[in-house]
């Protein structure tokens, strides 16, 4: 059960020029929408959100990126820790940069933030994860993650480095390492 235990506190966490620096990602999949009579067409991308613990609206999975590891395994093990998933990092959407209110600490006393946010395709989605007692997550389209999005900086990552990725790389970078593209089975995880 010990596996099963989120990182906390903020004696690990990394800092550049009074930011606190934070990673995270987009988890998505590919669902097949049906047709008229009833046949598997069109994929349809999926991200999933998860609420947030400190009020209304959805959120992508972030968190603080620690000293012993790189970025990419911090944004990945933030979807493991909250969202319950595990997958493959297919893009860097970007830098983000936003200011909280809760993350005020010594080291950044105004609650400076800079996330590094990725794509990443879910291939697996867990039964049990550390935050699952505080977290539930949906997997919604993403005009619906556009509305529902609790924080404007998330909803700029969604709208101009997810779906920029989306309309002009996405299908030759999936092609590239998975044939997750080639059959509509309507299912990518497991």
């Amino acid at each position: 059960m010990s596996d099963l235990v989120a990182r906390t506190g903020r004696h690990h966490q990394r800092y550049e020029a009074g930011c606190r620096l934070i990673a995270g990602c987009i988890p998505f999949r590919f669902r097949c929408s049906e047709g008229s009579n009833g046949t598997k067409s069109d994929k349809i991308v999926e991200v999933l959100m998860i609420n947030s613990t400190s009020g209304p609206g959805l959120l992508f999975p972030k968190g603080g990126w620690e000293n012993d590891e790189t970025v990419e395994e911090a944004a990945a093990r933030e979807a493991w820790e909250e969202a319950g998933v595990r997958g493959e990092l297919m893009h860097f959407l970007g830098h983000y940069h936003f200011k909280s209110k809760t993350l005020q600490d010594e080291f950044s006393p105004e609650g400076r933030c800079r996330a590094a946010m990725f794509a990443l395709f879910v291939k697996e989605e867990l039964e049990s994860w550390p935050e699952q007692s505080r977290r539930v997550r949906t997997w919604v389209t993403i005009p619906e993650a556009v509305q529902c999005c609790r924080h404007s900086w998330m909803r700029e990552a969604l709208e101009n480095g997810f779906n920029k990725w989306s309309d002009d790389g996405m299908v030759r970078t999936m092609k590239a390492t998975n044939n997750q593209l080639d059959a509509c089975d309507g299912d990518n995880t497991n």
